[in-house]
């Protein structure tokens, strides 16, 4: 029986239509982030400077974080601790409970996923109206996110008239056509439909892109407009975010958005840069009059401890790496049905989760590189998959399940095998030897079909890569 993930991505491989639009926007993205990198000596100063931000933010991570506390309290916004996901879920829905609120507008949120906050919502008889366009879609059509900073990429602009036609009939034009109506048309009938749920909605909810320390100012990157509406309209907004997101100083910002949005879109900037200091103030006639800050650790303590898997929590969510994966470009988001996908939820997912949940995810790479040569923080994700796939194999005898945390017997015996011809000059001449008298008839076997599985992979035909 095959594992979960592999059925995952035998499904994701027998959807032709998903492939081509996720090929063609990580095809687009790719060449984009070559364009506004031009100069590869300014490249690597760059990603050296990004990784020695991160690296000393994870190095006073403690220290950060109490900063971090006083200067946000000190400006106004309450911080909240959660260890885990449960506790951040009763942590956001009594704040909007205590708001006397129905409903809850969402930026873009990856922690949001990370908790399942909208099921946990639903459950206490409050709605989550997700404000960014690619979540607004995928809400309709009750999926998740399959890339973590564009949803939706799997789906194309007829797909999205389809869900929006059922969901707004009467907003649409009387010309409206799935099949030949343009994006700006599709994006137009969305702010349409927000403008009312944001004038409306008393509680606003985002994620942080970085926390600075040295002036509790929160960081949140966008390019709709959304993520300002949601956290300057409603009366309360709450920022939720992972505690590695910390930053020492506001001037590191300059050079940590730079590699940000430069890796994720091909963007030397986004539309939107929000700096949010604090709540409204005195006379200011506009903001939210309370400002929350959900600090969510549900792992990553467990994560920092360890000095080499630390350098995980470098990552600034850009999505480069998703971009340039040839597994991630063929299988998509939902072939690894997590939330984190990509090589960076190879590495991420199975420490969060534990390795018997989701130790198969670091076997979901070819280890070509291509994530590591793009990461603007230099994240060694080869290196980190292979330490992992190292823990599981030597892990307690579990059987033959490779999902769970433990050796696989049939890798043991593949790996025993190897170690004793290759630990012996006269073994593996004589294989060899052996394997060259045995090519003939081998092939003739596989020209019959006696071989289906060498017959098949010799035979396959790869997809072009570009780096």
């Amino acid at each position: 029986m095959p594992s979960a993930l592999r059925q995952r991505a035998s499904a994701a491989l027998a959807r032709p239509r998903a492939r081509a639009n996720i090929r063609r926007a990580m095809d687009g993205l790719v060449a984009k982030r070559l364009a506004v990198f031009p100069d590869e000596e300014e490249l690597e100063r760059l990603r050296d400077q990004g990784q020695a931000i991160r690296d000393e933010a994870l190095a006073r991570l403690p220290q950060l974080l109490e900063q971090l506390e006083q200067r946000a309290q000190a400006n106004g916004i309450a911080v909240h601790w959660a260890a885990d996901a449960a506790a951040a879920n009763a942590i956001i829905a009594g704040l909007i409970q205590a708001a006397g609120a129905s409903a809850v507008l969402k930026g873009k949120s990856m922690v949001s996923e990370e908790i399942g906050l909208n099921a946990h919502l639903a459950g206490l008889g409050i709605s989550a109206i997700e404000t960014d366009l690619g979540e607004l879609i995928l809400q309709l059509a009750h999926e998740h996110p399959s890339h973590i900073v564009a949803p939706a990429v799997h789906k194309d602009r007829a797909e999205v008239a389809v869900l929006f036609a059922r969901a707004f009939p009467e907003l649409l034009p009387a010309d409206f056509d799935p099949a030949t109506v343009s994006i700006e048309t599709l994006t137009a009938l969305a702010r349409q439909v927000m403008r009312t749920r944001f004038r409306d909605t008393p509680v606003g909810l985002s994620g942080v892109n970085f926390a600075v320390a040295e002036t509790g100012t929160l960081c949140l990157v966008e390019n709709e407009g959304n993520g300002r509406m949601s956290t300057s309209v409603p009366a309360v907004h709450i920022a939720v975010t992972g505690i590695e997101k910390v930053i020492p100083r506001l001037a590191d910002l300059a050079p940590l958005l730079t590699l940000l949005t430069r890796s994720a879109t091909g963007q030397p900037i986004t539309t939107y840069v929000n700096l949010i200091s604090g709540p409204r103030r005195g006379d200011e006639r506009d903001g939210p009059c309370a400002v929350h800050l959900v600090l969510l650790d549900n792992g990553r303590s467990r994560i920092h401890a360890d000095p080499e898997l630390r350098a995980t929590l470098r990552c600034i969510r850009c999505g480069a790496c998703m971009n340039h994966c040839p597994v991630y470009t063929r299988i998509g988001g939902h072939g690894y049905g997590t939330v984190y996908p990509g090589p960076i939820g190879a590495i991420l997912e199975p420490q969060l989760q534990g390795l018997a949940r989701q130790g198969e995810l670091a076997q979901a790479s070819t280890l070509c590189g291509a994530c590591a040569e793009v990461c603007p923080v230099r994240i060694p994700i080869p290196a980190l998959l292979n330490r992992l796939r190292h823990a599981q194999a030597e892990g307690p005898w579990t059987g033959p399940d490779p999902a769970a945390a433990g050796r696989d017997w049939r890798q043991a015996l593949l790996w025993r095998l190897w170690a004793l011809i290759y630990s012996s000059p006269w073994r593996y001449r004589w294989l060899s030897l052996a394997l060259t008298r045995l090519r003939g008839p081998l092939g003739l076997l596989a020209g019959r079909g006696a071989l289906p599985l060498v017959s098949t992979i010799s035979g396959a035909t790869r997809e072009p890569v570009q780096m």
